[in-house]
């Protein structure tokens, strides 16, 4: 008999793709937001159900629905760096509110194992890799990320709290920026490298540069992410763990724009826009624990990856 899993988010980036991966392994429950079908389609033989995380009683029906032994909370209200500069507090209310109520019910009712994808913005930018013990209560966290950031620390020590107090264990992982199919493409709410995906492809003189393209990332493919996903649920021991998730090196963003015009045969002049939103920030996350407790390191390469996001964005997307 399959082991029951709910993807809370399911037609998200995250939630998607976990739903590709883990469809053959698991008995699953998919939740989408207030919507009558999945805006991807509908994958055969996925229970779907239309939730509004943010409502208490929401939750407790749903998690009353069956005894979950693995929870993915992969729903989240996310967007990119026009709204982390313009409206912070999009990112705050909503997913501290949601994740409340999730960690709750699947402590009430005996979940057992829930993975909560939180992010790496409350580390300080450094020029060298950082561990999950790098960042402490005491430092401060960059401005234009100290609301969304706080709102993930508080929701890690979440995890931790009822994992002391149920019978639930909990993963918390810090990812990089993840890309690649199923991402955003949206020029107003994606993230660095779907966008430079959808401006190279679509270009045809120039490519926009948002600010002074100073910024460096870390990235890792959604498939490398997944893949730890399915080494924390095998191999985790502990009832509650912190992990990074990353390339553990951090890419000039105008390489990866430079990578994804030559896999387009495109060769743009960079027009810098002073006038956007612009975070010249450099996060590179060491990932030795996630390689040590778990096995896992992303098999990836960056040029690989790019060239599965623009083929999926071509034949998806346009």
């Amino acid at each position: 008999m399959k082991k029951t899993m709910l993807i809370c988010g399911a037609d998200g980036f995250i939630g998607r793709s976990a739903l590709e991966y883990f469809k053959d392994s698991y008995d699953i429950v998919a939740t989408i937001f207030n919507k009558k079908e999945p805006s991807r389609g509908r994958v055969d033989g996925i229970e779907y159900v239309s939730v509004d995380l943010r409502n208490e009683n929401e939750v407790i029906n749903l998690f009353d629905k069956k005894r979950f032994d693995v929870v993915l909370q992969a729903a989240a209200t996310t967007t990119g760096a026009k709204d982390v500069v313009e409206r912070p507090y999009v990112h705050v209310t909503d997913n501290t509110v949601m994740n409340a109520w999730i960690f709750r019910e699947a402590t009430r009712t005996k979940v057992g194992h829930l993975l909560f994808p939180s992010c790496t913005v409350m580390y300080q930018p450094k020029d060298y890799p950082q561990s999950e013990e790098s960042w402490s209560p005491l430092d401060e966290i960059y401005p234009a990320y100290f609301g969304v950031g706080n709102m993930k620390v508080f929701c890690e020590k979440m995890c931790d709290f009822y994992s002391r107090i149920g019978e639930t264990k909990f993963t918390a992982f810090r990812h990089s920026n993840v890309y690649g199919p199923y991402d955003k493409f949206d020029l107003d709410k994606c993230h660095v490298v779907p966008a430079f995906v959808n401006k190279v492809i679509n270009a045809e003189e120039s490519l926009e540069i948002w600010g002074k393209g100073q910024a460096s990332r870390d990235i890792v493919y959604i498939d490398d992410l997944i893949d730890f996903i399915d080494k924390c649920i095998q191999h985790q021991e502990s009832k509650y763990e912190l992990y990074n998730c990353g390339a553990g090196q951090a890419y000039p963003i105008l390489q990866l724009a430079k990578i994804i015009m030559k896999l387009n045969n495109k060769d743009l002049e960079f027009n810098f826009d002073l006038s956007k939103p612009d975070i010249p920030t450099t996060v590179i996350l060491d990932c030795s624990k996630s390689k040590n407790d778990l096995g896992w390191f992303p098999k990836t390469s960056v040029e690989d990856g790019l060239k599965k996001t623009c083929e999926w964005y071509k034949e998806n997307e346009r």
